[in-house]
């Protein structure tokens, strides 16, 4: 299967489950970066449009680079009361945006799919002189808790791809190659809290999580509804994230 429709079937969870970014994350933006509310943000990997909306409600034109149309789709219809969003059917190695056009390249989610050459080469030729590129992700905590220690476990039993895929193989090496001088790294702590029904969507909106037509579908669900039996509070658990931020010029 293409990167480009690994998320296709997942989309409706996707928009539900996935966790938003912390308000912190756009106060770093006009704190370091100088973000203003005439900036111009391409949002690239965008998604369901998770990403885009933070700055959307900032008042900043966004354009949403997604090749999945799926997904496309999705971030159309969740963010289509924002006049200042324009959604384009683009990669992250080639926007079709001007040249020189937008002040900050954005990648929530999205930098561990892209070719990294050529995706350097694209954002160069988008991005004004003095602009930004920021990568950043929601990572989950993997063993702080007992519940995220069992999760972990669950995944990497029942995953089909999920240890090649995991964004955090993205490492410093691999940052710096992509930036090619001194960037900067910020950690905000993030969570979600759920019931049964947002674990199961947050779970099934990842791509490495075997579909309904998998064998070993239903005895997976079943190891879930035991996990969350036994960590749940009240009915509902928490889902705790470190938001990482990597930002700099290129």
């Amino acid at each position: 299967m293409k990167t480009v429709e690994r998320f296709s079937n997942r989309v409706e969870n996707y928009v539900k489950y996935r966790p938003n970014y912390p308000a912190k994350v756009l106060q770093l933006f006009v704190d370091e970066m100088n973000l203003r509310k005439d900036s111009v943000v391409a949002d690239i990997g965008a998604g369901t449009g998770i990403s885009a909306r933070l700055f959307l409600e900032n008042g900043n034109q966004v354009f949403g680079v997604e090749p999945n149309e799926a997904m496309r789709k999705a971030a159309e219809e969740f963010l289509k009361d924002f006049s200042n969003f324009k959604s384009i059917n683009g990669m992250a190695e080639n926007t079709s945006l001007e040249n020189e056009s937008v002040d900050f390249i954005v990648a929530a989610q999205a930098f561990h799919w892209f070719d990294q050459t050529n995706t350097r080469r694209e954002f160069k030729r988008i991005l004004k002189d003095d602009g930004f590129v920021v990568l950043m992700w929601n990572e989950r905590q993997l063993d702080t808790t007992a519940f995220l220690k069992d999760y972990e476990s669950l995944l990497i039993e029942f995953g089909t791809d999920y240890e090649t895929v995991r964004h955090e193989y993205i490492t410093k090496e691999t940052l710096q190659n992509f930036f090619q001088t001194n960037f900067s790294q910020a950690i905000f702590q993030n969570s979600q809290t759920v019931d049964f029904d947002g674990l199961r969507g947050r779970m099934l909106s990842s791509s490495y999580i075997p579909s309904a037509d998998n064998p070993r579908f239903a005895e997976m669900l079943k190891n879930l509804e035991s996990l969350f039996a036994e960590h749940a509070e009240n009915g509902k658990i928490d889902i705790l994230y470190d938001t990482k931020v990597f930002y700099g010029r290129i």
